[in-house]
């Protein structure tokens, strides 16, 4: 045993808990319960913020540039091509790069030509009365070399661009494959590969690709990354004889081989032939503007023939890596076919996905490829973020955290610090440094604050009131605009009027008109759509944390609360009309007697929808059938003879949007509209969309990996619990009621009135 590297380790840990034990606390008394800092998840929330702030701070520009299509004068058609405009003149055309981020305007050190829309088809329409030729052509080889094998981090990042797995899937399946003894340890840093592995990889690309395709000797790769400790070799398939992909499709299912198969191919890949091939570039003019042209053809295909980055079929995709363009001359007149002017505008820096909050904490030489997945998972479960398509968006709660941290824990929160432990770390590891001296300088310090004296200064020092508070803007008036974290989430206010920030709101969305706004409809009080028809009294519709609901009449202090009721699922607060709140409001009501045993049939609005309750029988009521608003006694009958079902399969909820068929089992993906919001679903299994994803914007392959990510999450008792089965003689009623009133979201309004009854 290597007692240098079980210090390391034990130093780790603790270092952990010295972080996470001391300052945690202090976020509880600050901020909120229930928070925790950490070493590593600190620092990415840290570089969530920031990057939302660069795109608060931003300001867009816009410009615009030509795209023409020229052809051959023989034969303009078979021969026509793309070029875009770069020059005009001596001067270079404007594009996005030519603009500061935080103003949107010009470069001054940009000798440019900007031209705005107007201009472009001025332009355009003059230079269609001109001739083009062709005035420089200037060809090129180049040499593309294979990626090296995976490590945690590229395949994290591959297997979310390929394939679209979020990194806590893409970790689970990989375990699942090593745990079978398909692909080595999936948690690396090292590009290196065994012996072993470097004969069968040359052995496969000699027989499956021929002696043509195989480098001349083992290629070596070399890790990049900042504090690679490379304890393991780089990921690859397990063996001296790599399984074929089609195999582990058999075996464990068409996720697992996804994910094998892309290593299998990079593996393979890197132990090819560089591919090669030549580029083209040509410049062609007309008037005084300048086109450029950019062509592409690949002379032999090297490891290109196995694996393409961020393509699924490397045959396919060979044809998609080349640009041909028709041989051209200088001097060569050419037939202007259409010119187009187009417009752009300058975009904000895109916000991290999981794939690149990863890349970037390893290119600062912060974290372990064991930690990444969970980090990204914490991040996002103690609402630090949430995602929107797959970027993650940090909350406002995050800003404060961040605010609080970089104000009075900025040692712990520098970049340069954090790496700086890792190489300490990896010191003690290698034997060059004591770690309890270590230990000790960092949490009593030496020449600098230790941890325990910036918990302690922090405490006293902190002011809820400031770090509590993210500033917005000041109104006309001078009245300051700011967010405030509070007990049940973040708010707006002015000092005087406050209203919740909707939860699906990315902070580089609210400025102050839509900050003002909020206030000002938050002002207003809730919407009256009328009064009741009987008593007189307003029916207003208002917004809870659960959703938008009708109350009739006001609150009086110490009086009886006002009758309430929830929309229907399928309504919206746009939809609801006054005729439906009134009816609404009328629920529960009865339709009618049964004729068999002369109960009352009582129509319901519950929790899990409407339903109807005849003694101790209920029915969901099918809203795609009839609605529980104009219910007859005919309709209720109807609904009593048919089989009584429970659980999520007594919910007949509003489709709103079909998207196709699954890829892999061929079911038809739907969207439905859910009690508790919208949620995508192939016939067995429902997910729920990320907040601020609206269904018409679900494309299918994000639609896939949410329902692959639930069912993982189920198949890890994350999901739907086991249903209980009820105890054996005397105990079985007691057992069935209580496993009834113990029913969560998987419920339905018959679960809800078996349990009420």
């Amino acid at each position: 045993i290597d007692e240098n590297l079980v210090k390391a380790q034990e130093t780790r840990r603790i270092l952990d808990r010295l972080y996470g034990y001391s300052v945690s606390p202090i976020l509880w008394k600050k901020v909120g319960p229930r928070l925790s800092a950490g070493r590593v998840q600190s620092v990415a929330m840290r570089l969530l913020v920031e990057r939302e702030r660069e795109r608060q701070k931003f300001r867009s520009a816009q410009y615009s540039d030509l795209k023409a299509v020229f052809g051959k004068r023989d034969n303009p058609e078979a021969s026509k091509f793309q070029a875009e405009l770069t020059h005009l003149g001596s001067k270079r055309v404007a594009s996005g790069k030519d603009f500061m981020p935080e103003s949107g305007t010009l470069d001054p050190k940009a000798d440019v030509a900007h031209l705005d829309l107007a201009a472009a088809e001025k332009l355009r329409d003059s230079l269609l009365k001109l001739d083009a030729a062709v005035t420089n052509v200037e060809e090129k080889p180049y040499t593309t070399r294979p990626s090296p094998p995976f490590t945690t981090s590229t395949l994290q990042q591959e297997a979310s661009r390929k394939l679209g797995y979020a990194v806590k899937r893409t970790m689970s399946v990989a375990q699942l494959l090593y745990e079978n003894g398909v692909i080595t340890y999936m948690r690396t840093d090292s590009t290196t590969l065994s012996e072993e592995a470097l004969t069968a990889a040359r052995s496969l690309i000699k027989r499956d690709f021929g002696p043509d395709f195989l480098f001349p000797e083992p290629r070596l790769y070399k890790t990049k990354v900042k504090n690679a400790q490379e304890a393991h070799e780089a990921i690859r398939p397990a063996g001296a004889e790599f399984t074929p992909p089609s195999e582990v499709r058999q075996r464990y299912g068409e996720e697992a081989f996804r994910l094998y198969e892309l290593i299998w191919k990079r593996t393979v890949a890197s132990q090819m032939k560089d591919a090669q091939g030549t580029r083209i570039a040509v410049e062609i003019h007309s008037g005084e503007a300048r086109f450029r042209a950019s062509g592409k053809t690949i002379t032999f295909a090297g490891f290109l023939r196995a694996y393409v980055e961020g393509s699924d079929d490397p045959e396919a995709d060979l044809a998609d890596q080349e640009k041909i363009l028709p041989a051209l001359s200088v001097g060569e007149l050419l037939k202007t076919l259409s010119i187009e002017a187009l417009e752009h505008e300058t975009q904000p820096p895109a916000r991290f996905t999981e794939g690149t909050l990863i890349k970037e904490l390893e290119r600062l030489g912060i974290g372990r490829p064991s930690t990444w997945a969970t980090i990204v998972d914490v991040v996002l479960s103690r609402d630090y973020a949430f995602k929107r398509g797959p970027a993650l968006v940090p909350t406002f709660l995050a800003y404060a955290l961040t605010n609080l941290m970089v104000n009075h824990f900025y040692s712990l929160l520098d970049y340069e610090f954090t790496a700086r432990l890792e190489d300490d770390l990896d010191a003690i590891s290698r034997g060059e440094a004591n770690n309890i001296n270590y230990l000790r300088t960092f949490y009593f310090g030496n020449g600098h604050p230790g941890l325990k004296n910036l918990v302690a200064s922090g405490e006293e020092k902190i002011d809820p009131r400031l770090v509590n508070g993210i500033p917005i803007g000041k109104t006309e008036s001078g009245v300051d605009i700011e967010v405030r974290i509070g007990r049940f989430g973040p708010f707006l206010s002015d000092g005087t009027n406050r209203a919740s920030v909707p939860p699906d709101l990315a902070p580089d969305e609210l400025n102050m008109e839509r900050a003002l706004q909020i206030l000002a409809d938050a002002a207003k009080g809730p919407e009256v759509l009328g009064k009741h028809p009987q008593s007189g009294e307003p029916i207003y519709l208002k917004k809870g944390r659960f959703g938008p609901y009708l109350q009739l009449g006001d609150q009086v202090e110490d009086g009886p609360k006002p009758k309430m009721s929830s929309l229907l699922p399928s309504m919206s607060p746009e939809s609801v009309s006054f005729e439906d709140a009134v009816k609404l409001l009328e629920l529960p009501k009865s339709v009618g007697a049964n004729p068999e045993n002369n109960e009352e049939i009582i129509v319901s609005n519950g929790r899990y929808g409407p339903y109807i309750k005849c003694g101790s029988d209920t029915r969901t009521i099918p809203l795609d059938e009839m609605s529980p608003l104009t219910l007859t006694l005919e309709q209720a009958l109807d609904l009593l003879k048919r089989p009584k079902t429970r659980g999520r399969a007594a919910s007949q909820p509003k489709k709103l949007r079909e998207l196709g068929k699954h890829p892999q089992s061929g079911s038809e993906l739907v969207i439905k509209s859910g009690r508790y919001g919208p949620y995508v679903t192939d016939g067995t299994i429902n997910a729920s969309l990320p907040r601020g994803v609206q269904p018409e914007a679900l494309s299918l392959d994000e639609a896939v990996r949410l329902l692959a990510e639930r069912a993982e999450k189920i198949q890890s008792g994350g999901g739907k619990p086991a249903r209980r089965k009820a105890a054996k003689g005397s105990k079985s009623k007691a057992a069935a009621s209580k496993t009834s009133k113990k029913k969560g979201k998987g419920g339905s309004a018959e679960d809800e009135a078996a349990s009420a009854a």
